[in-house]
């Protein structure tokens, strides 16, 4: 596993989900490397190289060394000026009984903002979020504009040592992430792409092994936002304007409890790298390059 080195904001005791907040701000990213768990690989498979888009389906990326599930971690130079904003709809298995009480995990203020910019982007979704939230599901799996990547049933960590998060056994991996891209079919959603974000951007050679036989490719990033738990949109704005490369990758949220600022920054990243000459994609377009 790569990960960025950053300074967040401090999440306290907000539990599992201030946890996931840490994870997903701090972790993996090409180009920034610390050093991570003595089980974790360092890198994408250096073997893995993308596919040929197809008219049957979305790009893929070609197994990594040993048939290992690849990894996809930003565009090539081909893709030239582009950009690709990705937003995790994380709800974990156990957060029932918190949305029950009025905990909102979903941000459908986002993601009418993404609509209203015209703004292509993939949402990396977890099964148990489509569960809780089936309108906005098949909402955004019927928007040609959107694209749902999977973020796992129940945002569990796929390694040790991933930020306090709850770890899924080997045996369970594969099975975790069929149920996620069944929790989508049983939403409505139908623009769903076989790719797939670890919880907490953490994985290993034996996780990677688990996934091979689902075909997805596995997709990180090299933009973190740091809207996790951020109190500021201007911050998190200039941390990816000031960080996004032609080809760039960006990884933000789509959940109102876990990233109240995200909809602000957003407003302001997308005109500026528009006057900077970038134009947005989903991720499968940055693939096909």
């Amino acid at each position: 596993m790569t990960r960025y080195v950053r300074t967040l904001t401090a999440v306290g005791a907000l539990g599992v989900l201030g946890l996931l907040g840490a994870a997903l701000s701090g972790c993996a990213g090409a180009g920034r490397a610390a050093a991570g768990p003595a089980s974790a690989v360092s890198a994408r498979p250096p073997t893995a190289t993308p596919g040929p888009a197809t008219a049957k389906g979305p790009p893929t990326m070609v197994p990594g060394p040993d048939g290992l599930t690849p990894v996809f971690q930003r565009g090539a130079p081909a893709a030239g000026k582009t950009v690709a904003l990705t937003f995790d709809a994380d709800m974990t298995a156990d957060q029932g009984p918190r949305a029950a009480r009025g905990e909102r995990f979903d941000n459908p203020s986002l993601i009418a903002l993404l609509r209203r910019l015209e703004v292509p982007s993939t949402v990396f979704m977890t099964g148990r979020w489509a569960e809780e939230y089936p309108t906005q599901a098949k909402s955004i799996g019927t928007d040609p504009l959107f694209e749902i990547a999977n973020h796992s049933y129940s945002h569990y960590a796929f390694t040790a040592d991933c930020y306090g998060l709850p770890v899924i056994g080997k045996e369970r991996m594969a099975d975790d992430v069929r149920r996620a891209f069944t929790a989508f079919r049983n939403a409505g959603a139908r623009n769903v792409v076989p790719y797939f974000r670890f919880p907490g951007g953490c994985y290993d050679k034996a996780s990677l092994r688990a996934l091979a036989p689902e075909k997805v490719t596995a997709v990180q990033w090299d933009v973190v936002s740091g809207d996790a738990f951020a109190t500021d949109p201007d911050a998190v704005a200039d941390q990816v304007l000031a960080d996004v490369k032609p080809g760039s990758l960006v990884v933000m949220h789509c959940t109102r409890s876990a990233a109240p600022v995200t909809e602000d920054a957003v407003r302001r990243i997308v005109p500026e790298l528009r006057e900077r000459g970038y134009r947005f994609v989903r991720v499968s377009e940055l693939m096909a390059h």
